[in-house]
């Protein structure tokens, strides 16, 4: 199993994907995800997502602290960009 990543938005565009997936060795945190994704992807896209005006769901909640974040096998993180609408 892994944990599925999703990226809405212009996250999508600086991911050049809609979706990904991850498998780490043991549950990451909110430091191991950036890391992760810094191995990965642009410093564009984690500097957004760490970003403050970000949010995070996890597994269809949304996350007030994204420090207090831990994924693993099985869970999916939604990464949401804000949006403006009209």
């Amino acid at each position: 199993m892994a944990t599925k990543l999703i990226f809405l938005g212009r996250l999508e565009d600086l991911a050049g994907r809609a979706e990904d997936e991850m498998s780490p060795k043991a549950p990451l945190d909110w430091k191991g995800i950036l890391e992760w994704l810094g191995d990965w992807y642009s410093s564009d896209l984690v500097d957004a997502v760490d970003g403050h005006r970000v949010k995070i769901a996890v597994n269809g909640a949304l996350v007030a602290d994204k420090s207090g974040i831990v994924v693993g096998d099985g869970d999916e993180i939604a990464f949401l960009p804000p949006v403006s609408g009209g």
